[in-house]
């Protein structure tokens, strides 16, 4: 991901919390030289040492044979909230852009085993779960649906290499970054909205 100077994110734990709020991701592998992408729930988690994208698929889907095939070479991408940004709102005339936050990672995948996928299933229903009331935990599940596991296959991506891009305006003025702010909050699409949000924190 080609990403210019004034828009490279490096802190880790920033990326992190990206991820986990922005969980549902691309998986891209390569199939007889053609890209393949999947939209998929995925949780990041470390083991030992190392970092971990976590999710699974249906038996009856290709990807995860194309993860086998493709072992070393996956993408995984995280899109964060992203939004017009109007040249109008300048102090001085320049060119509109398009403000954004995307994470991409690239790593080597794995199958899981039945433990091992039974445990991601755990700790994903617990993330989407616990605050609801009279939740759908794994242990409140029945037998019957408990044995529905066996109709998927889970995986593992170990991270290798992270590209992380938030481009928020941050080669603009302090006076023109507030206008945006200010401009994306009027604006009726939800998405310049939390843009808005994100640029706000980052002052």
């Amino acid at each position: 991901m080609f990403i210019p100077r004034h828009y490279k994110e490096t802190d880790f734990d920033e990326i992190k919390k990206f991820i986990q709020m922005h969980s549902f991701g691309t998986v891209v592998t390569i199939e007889q030289g053609k890209p393949i992408a999947a939209h998929i729930p995925l949780m990041l988690r470390k083991q030992d040492n190392d970092y971990y994208i976590t999710g699974h698929v249906a038996y009856a889907n290709p990807l995860w044979k194309n993860l086998e095939v493709s072992h070393d070479n996956v993408l995984v991408m995280f899109q964060g909230p992203h939004a017009y940004v109007s040249s109008s709102w300048y102090e001085q005339e320049d060119v509109s852009t398009w403000n954004y936050q995307s994470v991409h990672v690239y790593g080597a995948a794995e199958m899981m085993s039945e433990e091992e996928l039974k445990e991601d299933l755990i700790l994903l229903l617990e993330k989407y779960e616990k605050h609801r009331e009279n939740a759908a935990l794994w242990e409140n599940l029945s037998a019957q649906t408990k044995k529905q596991i066996k109709g998927i296959v889970g995986f593992k991506i170990k991270v290798i290499e992270i590209q992380a891009a938030y481009k928020l305006s941050q080669n603009r003025t302090g006076e023109d970054y507030q206008n945006i702010i200010e401009k994306l909050y009027r604006e009726s699409d939800i998405n310049a909205q939390q843009v808005a949000d994100v640029m706000k924190s980052k002052e």
